[in-house]
């Protein structure tokens, strides 16, 4: 390197020394276009239920969901990702698949009155079992070729109500064969499969479970979902999915597996979405609210990290907050 002097010519100060040029080198922006906000939806009308783990996060009905929905494409975020809390639950999670079932009503309403936003609908089982399991049981095991046949009718299900994008989070083996083969034979062969991949069996999924309601009831996800000291496993994983026919490819959770994120985009030319998940939301509320950490600051960071590991696109809570922001400069 050149030396001026006492110092090298070069310092990397000069382009930190003000806002305007640190904005004109910054190398990773999160805005609104590279978020898409969750939403949980329950039966009934003129209902919104605050979820005491997420801050800002409610269950609602699905007119208020339509309020939540129109403020974030107002805002510039493109699409949601719809899980549904059904008003009873069986062994089979039947509500999950049934033609009036609070996701698949929430999807009609959506494309009726923003047909211009994306709608991505959770595949899974769990929020509509009894025993909160991701698929059907024998003893106190997850079966798992049984329960492609009602992932199956379920995905079918989302699409003929309107859903772009079908996102299967369930890990059984198989999965996205089966539903690429059922989408296509039944008329859908222009709905996206957005894989959970590389889901891990997380400690960072507790408020989800709340906001969800979909505790299991014995035992864990861990017979099912990925061990979170494996990385070799999450590159079969993603090969199979994309084998099997998948759009894109899902990382969950995502501050703690950002080595993953890189992984997966570095070894794959597929896009690569990253759910930042109800732990890490909460856990930035939980410090703020202590005034450990700024909120806005550690939010921004945190994303910021997960699009530079590789992310194409980010499920966040915060979603509508990044919009926000951005309208804010």
């Amino acid at each position: 390197m050149a030396i001026h002097g006492e110092f090298p010519a070069y310092r990397p100060r000069r382009l930190r020394r003000n806002e305007p040029i640190r904005r004109l080198v910054r190398e990773t922006e999160v805005t609104a276009s590279d978020v898409i906000l969750p939403l949980f939806v329950i039966p009934g009308t003129g209902r919104r239920k605050a979820i005491s783990s997420m801050p800002g996060v409610d269950q609602t009905s699905v007119d208020e969901l339509l309020r939540d929905a129109e403020e974030a494409l107002r805002l510039g975020v493109p699409g949601v990702l719809l899980f549904g809390i059904p008003e009873s639950k069986d062994e089979l999670g039947s509500e999950g698949y049934a033609e009036n079932g609070v996701v698949q009503q929430a999807v009609r309403a959506l494309k009726r009155e923003l047909p211009e936003l994306l709608v991505i609908t959770d595949v899974c089982l769990c929020e509509y079992t009894s025993h909160g399991h991701c698929g059907v049981i024998e003893g106190e095991c997850v079966v798992n070729d049984q329960t492609l046949s009602l992932l199956e009718r379920m995905a079918v299900s989302h699409a003929a109500a309107g859903a772009d994008v079908v996102a299967p989070s369930d890990m059984m083996d198989g999965r996205v064969g089966r539903l690429r083969a059922a989408l296509d034979g039944n008329g859908f062969s222009e709905t996206s499969i957005l894989s959970y991949s590389v889901k891990y069996a997380s400690a960072f999924y507790g408020p989800f479970r709340e906001a969800a309601e979909s505790t299991p009831q014995f035992g864990d996800r861990r017979g099912y979902q990925m061990d979170a000291a494996n990385a070799r496993e999450a590159l079969r994983e993603a090969a199979l999915d994309i084998s099997e026919g998948a759009d894109m490819l899902m990382v969950k959770p995502a501050l703690p597996y950002l080595d993953i994120i890189q992984l997966i985009r570095r070894e794959t030319s597929y896009p690569v979405f990253a759910y930042q998940v109800s732990g890490e939301f909460a856990m930035i509320h939980a410090a703020a609210e202590r005034g450990w950490i700024d909120l806005d600051r550690a939010m921004m960071e945190a994303l910021v990290s997960i699009k530079r590991a590789g992310a194409d696109a980010i499920i966040t809570y915060y979603a509508r907050e990044v919009a926000r922001r951005g309208r804010q400069g």
